[in-house]
């Protein structure tokens, strides 16, 4: 059973006297004036089908979308909030807490977690009217940060980036096996070898050893191209839409190879340097390659695209 508010609050609930605790009280005020919409939504998001209204007591309706806004504005974890919520006495009158209840970290994440987009929207929307009215903010800009997560991104040195060259060049090769009247490949670098040279390059030491190893394996992206372009140069115009999807992948991903090959030439067998002495620092291209299947990295801005563009002023890739 789980009743929408705690009707009978502690004459107890203080808040602190600190900035903290004042920001929670001017919350929990506004929140009394949205109680009766915002609460309602949220316990049609607690109430599961099939369950009768009996049996043990749950956490308040009122109390739950209290914790999850609490989580949010603070930016805790459960576990945090959990520990919180026990020890802050703040945190225990901003929430509402039946007296003697302190919730563990797994009641918090399954009760929270039940409340949909649809409700957080409605409390956003409630918060900008509110916003409106009392002439804080005219919502007509609204900047949001996104979460920061980790994602599966390497280093973008020159050896990745041809080795990232050589498996899409394959890739596609292979693709085109599979269409109708596509010339065959003559003998495209299929297998681990240039992988095997690009993790020897991590590991190698000595400038005259990485130049070796860079040779072979910028031959090997060559070769791959070279076999590339003879097979979309062979290859029919009209041979349906699987072809053409085919010949605009290659399109693409031809001028980015040609750029990383041309970037590893210059930085590591012609060994230019980046920038002249005693003039300003230009930093060329950050070559995240578009090649790449990996996943962009997130930032707390969003999600930064994959780019090649020269004009980047962004870091450039070592030579690893």
């Amino acid at each position: 059973m789980r009743q929408e508010r705690t009707v009978q609050a502690t004459i107890f609930e203080v808040f602190a006297r600190h900035e903290i605790g004042c920001a929670l009280q001017a919350i929990s005020q506004w929140l009394d004036g949205q109680r009766r919409r915002l609460v309602s939504l949220a316990a049609g998001d607690l109430r599961r089908q099939g369950v009768r209204e009996t049996g043990r007591r749950g956490l308040p309706t009122e109390t739950v979308l209290r914790c999850a806004l609490l989580k949010q504005q603070r930016q805790l974890s459960y576990e945090e909030l959990a520990f919180h919520l026990e020890d802050s006495a703040s945190f225990r009158a901003f929430a509402r807490l039946p007296l003697r209840w302190s919730p563990k970290k797994s009641v918090l994440h399954h009760t929270i977690s039940a409340l949909r987009p649809q409700t957080w929207e409605a409390v956003n929307q409630a918060l900008l009217v509110s916003a409106q009215q009392e002439k804080l903010e005219s919502g007509a800009t609204v900047r949001i940060d996104s979460t920061v997560s980790a994602t599966l991104m390497h280093p973008p040195s020159d050896s990745t980036l041809l080795w990232d060259a050589v498996r899409v060049m394959t890739r596609l090769l292979r693709r085109a096996g599979r269409l109708p009247e596509a010339p065959r490949c003559g003998g495209a670098i299929v297998g681990v070898w240039p992988k095997k040279r690009a993790r020897a390059i991590d590991y190698s030491r000595g400038k005259a050893k990485k130049r070796v190893l860079y040779r072979e394996l910028i031959a090997a992206v060559q070769a791959t191209r070279a076999e590339l372009q003879t097979v979309a140069e062979g290859l029919p115009e009209t041979v349906g839409m699987a072809a053409e999807r085919w010949r605009a992948g290659v399109n693409h991903y031809l001028p980015l190879i040609a750029r990383i090959i041309a970037q590893s030439e210059r930085r590591v067998l012609k060994s230019l340097p980046s920038r002249k002495r005693g003039a300003r620092r230009c930093r060329p291209a950050r070559s995240w390659s578009a090649c790449s299947s990996h996943t962009p990295i997130s930032s707390s801005r969003g999600v930064v695209p994959c780019s090649t563009d020269t004009s980047s002023t962004s870091s450039p890739a070592r030579a690893a």
